[in-house]
């Protein structure tokens, strides 16, 4: 084992692995295989992997971050090492323990890569399945105020005896959307076992952060006047956040639509600050509204959380806002109380050589 874990440790993905992790179900292999010797006997072998250890390995070389010819090299690499023990101790593995002992590897190969194979694409899959419910669930804010907006512009040409014609096309365009709104609920009611991504790509770049909450409240406007709630942006108009713009953008979004709901009448206020010491900037939004139940706080980031009184909940709001916060190496927290209101803080790196390092 002391040679195998010296040549194993050359694979890129397991230099800096520890030995427990390094050896994981090879000992047990070790074990079968002796048994196999022992008995001499083919007809086990197959059988005895599949309820052995390579498919266990398997799954735990995806953890462990192996790619596919590492996952085949470090069993040729034990191979190799049981012959060279062989020639050490002058044993003859020729015959029957020869073509055991590579039935076994070969069996063990076959099966850790097959494991490993179909976990990787479920993990794809399931990557695939958490953006499309991502997507569709920020969709939702925007359908939302483009549905209010055409309402109240019909409700304007119907009382001002406007064009019946215009007056028809946004009927036209308010169905539609609410169309949209009922697929986008499909695809996430499809998709609520999903985990948390945790390989969100990234594209930072500079930005004035001030103009992004500005157009979102501009955009938002109409859904927080139906609840007659007022959105202040304290944002500093010389601010520059390092940051992916389409995901920031799409937390604020979250936060801010989210602070709406609880906000009927209020005002929600959105602003940041430069953390000179920390080579950061923390942003927050605050809200006079209903609060959160202090035994949900320590829950509201978790995927599928909801609140119980809110029927449209589907729990991923929030679930967003930190896994693309985390993926920047930020942090996120919130602090309300019941009948006073809610602030969600998080921080972000405002210096590429931190986001560098981070990453």
């Amino acid at each position: 084992m002391s040679q195998w874990r010296q040549e194993v440790t050359q694979l890129p993905s397991a230099q800096n692995l520890d030995t427990p992790t390094l050896n994981d179900h090879i000992p047990s292999l070790l074990e079968e295989m002796a048994v196999a010797l022992t008995s001499r006997s083919d007809e086990t072998i197959a059988e005895a992997l599949v309820e052995g250890s390579p498919p266990a390995h398997g799954l735990q070389r995806v953890e462990d971050g192996f790619d596919i010819e590492e996952v085949v090299a470090e069993y040729n690499i034990l191979r190799e090492c049981i012959h060279d023990l062989a020639d050490r101790n002058n044993l003859n593995l020729q015959g029957k323990p020869f073509h055991i002992i590579n039935r076994v590897l070969d069996g063990a190969i076959g099966l850790a890569v097959q494991t490993f194979a179909t976990q990787r694409a479920l993990e794809v899959r399931r990557r695939r399945e958490e953006y499309l419910a991502f997507v569709a669930h920020d969709l939702r804010t925007p359908l939302n105020a483009i549905s209010l907006a055409a309402n109240v512009l019909e409700l304007t040409l119907k009382s001002s005896d406007g064009n019946a014609e215009s007056s028809q096309m946004l009927k036209t365009m308010r169905r539609n959307v609410q169309q949209l709104v009922e697929l986008v609920s499909k695809v996430i009611d499809e998709n609520t076992n999903i985990e948390t991504e945790s390989g969100t790509k990234l594209e930072r770049r500079k930005l004035d952060l001030w103009p992004v909450v500005e157009a979102l409240i501009h955009d938002l406007n109409p859904v927080a006047g139906t609840n007659s709630t007022k959105l202040v942006n304290e944002i500093p108009d010389d601010l520059v956040a390092y940051a992916d713009a389409s995901l920031l953008r799409r937390v604020l979004q979250n936060l801010i639509a989210n602070a709406i709901k609880y906000t009927p009448h209020g005002q929600i206020t959105i602003a940041a600050r430069e953390l000179v010491s920390q080579d950061s900037i923390e942003c927050w939004v605050s809200d006079t509204g209903s609060g959160i139940p202090k035994e949900l706080l320590s829950k509201v980031f978790d995927k599928g959380e909801s609140d119980p009184k809110n029927d449209g909940g589907m729990g991923l709001g929030l679930a967003i806002v930190k896994t693309f916060i985390e993926a920047h190496g930020g942090n996120v927290a919130i602090e309300s109380t019941e009948g006073v209101g809610s602030t969600v803080r998080f921080s972000l790196p405002n210096k590429e050589s931190t986001a560098n390092a981070i990453r």
